[in-house]
């Protein structure tokens, strides 16, 4: 391990969950009565009234996040129960997406659907999202650039939206496919220093593509709101133990951007419609066949990949105290197949009824 590594950066977790019917596994509008039985948890609307968010308070270590995460779920979970509602760690419902929702009545969301127009009456898109703190908004857009190979490879671990309609569509994570509808998308170019990102934001906004800056919809982008980078690429996990294991990688990830631009080594340079492209495979694919290799670009198995990608943070997990999170999580992975598999396993061998249940799992005390 390099010595004197500086400490780990700061990071916290947004989770959103579906609110599904308990009898039906559709989409339940019940939120503003959940969050009315949680009083004293951080639980927010998000676009639809069938769909629920929380965060982490701001964390060192992983251990902070689980236990926000995991009180949280217990907490809507009970009330969901009562209401006939299951809450559902899932990148989009396997039933009923072809619904309108009932959008929750803020300004800024019928702002937005009146730009989008119905790209999002039935957006359904649930994630789980990652800020790590930068010193920098110049650090931010160096540590962007130098994630970019390594991203897909995250997109394939969190995978967890394989079911549409009440059909296998065949990817690992079709919530990526719907997500590519925004006027920004994918993973972000490459940026030569913050002014030029604030600059191409600033003329996504001028020329009317989107609202404001708090709309770009990137994988990695800068917050608005924060001195963060915030990563948009897993879907909601099924076990806040994925959704934590998920976000200190990220971290890690992050940190070793940071270490190398202090040291002067530059990131490598890279196409953004490969990067795209590697995007693409992973949501497809998952962890069931080939991932591209962040290194060569070849086609390589899956898990060859994911090893890459874990000795190349081994050092800012080791420093942290994460590596034995991250090699738990990982052995799940190989065990499993990741989440979507699992979804689709339980699905065809138990229909709805049986996908319920997996939900309810995530959030039963471990």
């Amino acid at each position: 391990m390099p010595d004197s590594l500086p400490a780990s950066p700061r990071f916290g977790i947004e989770e959103e969950y579906l609110l599904l019917d308990s009898a039906t596994g559709l989409p339940s509008d019940r939120v503003d009565e959940i969050i009315a039985a949680i009083p004293g948890h951080l639980a927010e609307h998000e676009y639809f009234h069938s769909q629920l968010e929380t965060a982490t308070p701001i964390c060192v270590r992983a251990d902070e996040a689980y236990e926000a995460l995991s009180a949280f779920r217990s907490a809507a979970a009970g009330a969901g129960d009562q209401l006939g509602v299951v809450l559902a760690g899932t990148g989009l419902p396997p039933l009923g997406g072809d619904r309108l929702g009932s959008r929750v009545a803020k300004q800024r969301y019928a702002d937005i659907e009146e730009a989008m127009r119905g790209m999002v009456t039935r957006y359904y898109s649930t994630g789980t999202h990652v800020h790590v703190e930068v010193p920098s908004r110049e650090a931010g857009v160096a540590a962007i650039a130098s994630i970019a190979p390594w991203s897909p490879l995250l997109v394939a671990l969190t995978a967890n939206s394989p079911l549409w309609v009440g059909e296998d569509t065949g990817y690992a994570d079709w919530r990526y496919m719907s997500m590519q509808q925004w006027a920004t998308a994918g993973y972000p170019p490459r940026f030569e220093n913050a002014a030029e990102y604030d600059g191409v934001v600033a003329d996504l906004v001028r020329s009317g593509a989107l609202l404001d800056g708090g709309l770009v919809n990137w994988s990695i982008r800068l917050s608005e709101k924060y001195p963060t980078i915030e990563a948009r690429l897993a879907d909601a996990q099924l076990d806040p133990r994925d959704a934590v294991a998920y976000g200190v990688l990220f971290r890690a990830l992050v940190a070793r951007a940071l270490r190398d631009s202090a040291m002067g080594i530059e990131s490598p340079r890279w196409q953004r419609d490969v990067v795209r492209g590697a995007h693409w495979l992973a949501a497809r694919n998952g962890l069931r066949s080939e991932l591209v290799d962040p290194v060569t670009g070849n086609p390589t198995p899956a898990f060859d990949a994911i090893d890459r990608l874990l000795e190349y943070v081994s050092d800012e997990l080791t420093h942290a105290g994460d590596l034995d999170t991250v090699r738990a999580f990982l052995d799940r992975r190989r065990a499993d197949g990741g989440p979507a598999q699992v979804q689709v396993d339980r699905w065809r061998a138990a229909g709805m009824p049986g996908l319920l249940e997996l939900y309810r799992a995530g959030h039963r005390e471990r």
